[in-house]
């Protein structure tokens, strides 16, 4: 991290973002402030709910104060007279708590608004990282397994996303990676539709995407099942989806950009007619949150590092008659990937 600053010409950094807080010190609770000096030990800021949670976590001093984390770490900034450019994360500092800093700050200080310094440093996971990420996939890819291939009309979107959850917490997560995505018949059309009390039909499409959290780390992972005998359209749109997928995967491995990654995919489904059917982005990144970087878009010029973990999902999606989707979480190697998610691709025929 010293480096980082020393390259910004930063005397320190104020981070206000919780998965950044976590990430350099440890301390998981939802009300904290870190102080990370250029030299020297970084200082958590936080409240007296959380003073033995964060003394048991914070890799750190730990300063816990009655008044507002900013006014603490302010006045304990102000006494250090050499820090005359100090930065804070410009994508997650509140402008009230901004403003109660500059005016706690001598004039002769220098704010300095930072983007992506600490996501910088999270983009390539340690072997330790990715382990936890693949033990979350296998949580998430279990629950699957143990809910989908029993489903039977009339069960409800939202029981079965229910279901996942409960199922996700039974195997250990700490609680689901985001809202978990069930939606059946025409209504998977919808790439990141929310459950309603749609029941399943026959001859109805499923789409499922879930992701569980295990000591922090999110994971990834979309399936598609049928409720019956699948039709030769689905067959056929669905094998063209996992078509686009390997031709993605194909793509990673160090030094390539992140857009290559997002143009396999894209003329793979061009080659059919199916370009404007496609709808988002190839992937994303994976870790602390289930949405970082890097993402794999058309105009994303990042070149991917081994150790950078990514989902690749392409998708199709047609409005009145549903939508298509194959998900991994996917490690980039020092020579290829390793795919995270322990399951197959198969369609599931319920």
């Amino acid at each position: 991290m010293a480096d980082e600053l020393a390259g910004r010409k930063l005397d320190a950094l104020v981070v206000t973002a919780p998965p950044n807080i976590r990430y350099l010190c440890g301390f998981t609770g939802s009300h904290g402030l870190l102080v990370v000096p250029a030299a020297g030990e970084p200082v958590l800021y936080t409240d007296p709910r959380y003073e033995i949670q964060a003394g048991e976590e914070a890799r750190c001093t730990v300063k816990v104060t009655k008044k507002s984390l900013i006014e603490a770490a302010a006045r304990d900034m102000s006494r250090r007279r050499s820090w005359r450019r100090i930065g804070f994360e410009a994508g997650s500092m509140r402008y009230a708590d901004y403003a109660a800093l500059r005016h706690a700050l001598p004039s002769a200080r220098s704010l300095e608004p930072q983007t992506d310094l600490v996501e910088k440093l999270r983009l390539v996971k340690s072997p330790a990282e990715v382990e936890t990420i693949r033990r979350s996939m296998a949580i998430a890819a279990e629950a699957y397994r143990r809910v989908v291939g029993s489903l039977r009309p009339p069960v409800r979107e939202t029981e079965v996303a229910a279901e996942l959850d409960h199922q996700m917490r039974q195997l250990g997560a700490e609680k689901p990676a985001f809202e978990t995505i069930v939606l059946f018949g025409e209504r998977a059309a919808l790439p990141h539709g929310k459950p309603g009390p749609r029941a399943l039909s026959m001859g109805d499409l499923v789409l499922v995407d879930l992701g569980a959290v295990l000591d922090g780390y999110t994971s990834d992972m979309t399936r598609m099942a049928v409720a019956g005998k699948p039709t030769e359209r689905l067959r056929r749109l669905y094998q063209l989806v996992l078509e686009a997928q390997r031709a993605a995967l194909e793509q990673l491995r160090p030094g390539v950009a992140a857009s290559a990654v997002d143009r396999a995919a894209r003329r793979s489904l061009e080659r059919h007619g199916l370009a404007d059917c496609f709808v988002h982005s190839t992937g994303h990144g994976v870790g602390l949150e289930i949405h970082e970087a890097p993402r794999l878009g058309k105009r994303e010029k990042v070149r991917l590092k081994a150790g950078m973990v990514v989902t690749i999902e392409p998708g199709i999606y047609v409005e009145g008659w549903g939508g298509l989707r194959v998900e991994d979480t996917v490690v980039v190697t020092s020579n290829g990937y390793d795919i995270l998610t322990p399951l197959g691709k198969e369609l599931t025929v319920l």
